[in-house]
Parts: structure tokens; C-alpha cells; sequence
């Protein structure tokens, strides 16, 4: 059985938006953690509804906030228990995505995961094995995990756009380029941004180019209006 996963939200009238932002946060945090980043991106994403759930789980090492799955080198746990808290936060994560864009009334393709550090590693996996592709995946600071099956288990190739500060002491930013390349050998399209004298965070110029790359994969121009809807 799949847990319900809490979600703050902000944007247009539910149901009357064009397209969704989903943020996911990163290991301890919560759903509110990444709202915010809601107010600068809304005025260059007219009709956005901007969405951020909790994850399933408390967190062990903070227990005011909350783990998508374990962290053996942080909490302890086994690397059975990690993978198996994995798995199970994908099928949370799934369901989550099926009702909220049916609550909104969009589609996969007006839907952009957007996460940060687990939130990435977490969109990672479960953007690729869903069986119709989302408009894209923006990943800030975070991980591909287990690369070796991306190839084999992928159903669906939706665009990628991973963004990492070079002074990161959390995740390494050699977690870039080892994602980039086993997304890329596997069929992916990949872009990559490194954000310099960035820490384990968003720096605005990281945010900028997320934004570009959702402005593009929405199929706005650069005054934020649709592009298939203007007059030839």
C-alpha cells in the first residue's frame, strides 16, 4: 500500500493551471523547504501550479524533517534497507504524481520534476520508469543512482537538465558528470550546468538556467506566452 504523501502548494485556481512544477526536497527537509522557490519562478511561469510534498518517511538524523528513503553512511542503516526504502518511496512517489496531476487537470507532458540533492536522486529514478514521459526533470545537486540499470529499466526518456555548485562538500560534484554520462550512454538528453563557488544549494544562476530549460520544455517563448498558440 502506497503512504499519502503531504504537499503544500501555490499557483493559479486548482484546476485552472496550464502546467505543474513538482519539488521534491532534499534528506532532513520538507515540502516548504523548496516552495519558495516558487516566487521567483512563477512570474516567467504564468498558469503554474507549483506543488511540494514531504516525503514518506522521518527523518532519522533530523527528526523535525523527512528522508525519501535511508542514507546507510548517515543513519546507519543497511544498503538493503536503503534500497528497499527506495523502491517503496517510488511507488509513494508514483501515486502521488498520478493524483496531483489529475487533481490539476494536466498532463505529464505540462509536468516538470523539479528536486534538490535525495529529491534529485529520488526524480531520477522515478522520472525514467514511468510508462508515458514527463515534460522534463531538473536536478540540483544529487546523484544518479544505480547507473548500471538506468539502460535496461528506462520505459521513457524525458529531457534532463542536472545543475551542481563546484563547491559542494555534501555530494560531490563528480556526481555530475557520472550521471551525465550513464543518462547520456543510455539514450538521455542531457544538460548540465555547474554553478561556481556554489555550496550544497541553489545559486541564482543555477535557478536561471532551470528556468530556461522549463520555459523550453513548456513550450513558452521568452515573453512566457505558448508558443503553438501564437499566430503564424
Amino acid at each position: 500500500m502506497t503512504r499519502i504523501l503531504d504537499s503544500d502548494r501555490r499557483g493559479p485556481a486548482l484546476g485552472s493551471a496550464k502546467r505543474l512544477v513538482v519539488l521534491l526536497h532534499g534528506y532532513g527537509a520538507d515540502g516548504r523547504d523548496l516552495l519558495g522557490l516558487a516566487d521567483p519562478l512563477a512570474p516567467h511561469l504564468p498558469d503554474t501550479a507549483f506543488v511540494a510534498p514531504n516525503a514518506p518517511e522521518h527523518c532519522v538524523g533530523n527528526p523535525m524533517g523527512f528522508q525519501w528513503f535511508p542514507i546507510p553512511w548517515i543513519d546507519g542503516s543497511t544498503e538493503e534497507e536503503a534500497e528497499a526504502g527506495l523502491l517503496r518511496a517510488a511507488d509513494d512517489l508514483n501515486a502521488y504524481l498520478d493524483a496531483v496531476m489529475q487533481e490539476e487537470g494536466v498532463t505529464p507532458s505540462e509536468t516538470v520534476l523539479l528536486g534538490f540533492s535525495q529529491g534529485t536522486m529520488i526524480s531520477l529514478h522515478v522520472a525514467p520508469r514511468r510508462d508515458v514521459p514527463m515534460a522534463g526533470v531538473v536536478g540540483f545537486s544529487g546523484r544518479l543512482l544505480r547507473p548500471d540499470l538506468i539502460e535496461d529499466e528506462a520505459k521513457v526518456k524525458p529531457e534532463i537538465m542536472l545543475i551542481h555548485g563546484d563547491a559542494d562538500d555534501v555530494v560531490p560534484v563528480a556526481s555530475l558528470p557520472e550521471a551525465a554520462n550513464a543518462l547520456s550512454e543510455a539514450g538521455f538528453s542531457v544538460y548540465a550546468h555547474v554553478s561556481k563557488g556554489t555550496a550544497h544549494g541553489i545559486a541564482n544562476d543555477g535557478l536561471g538556467v532551470a528556468l530556461a530549460f522549463m520555459r523550453n520544455r513548456f513550450g513558452l517563448d521568452g515573453d512566457g506566452q505558448d508558443r503553438e498558440n501564437q499566430d503564424d
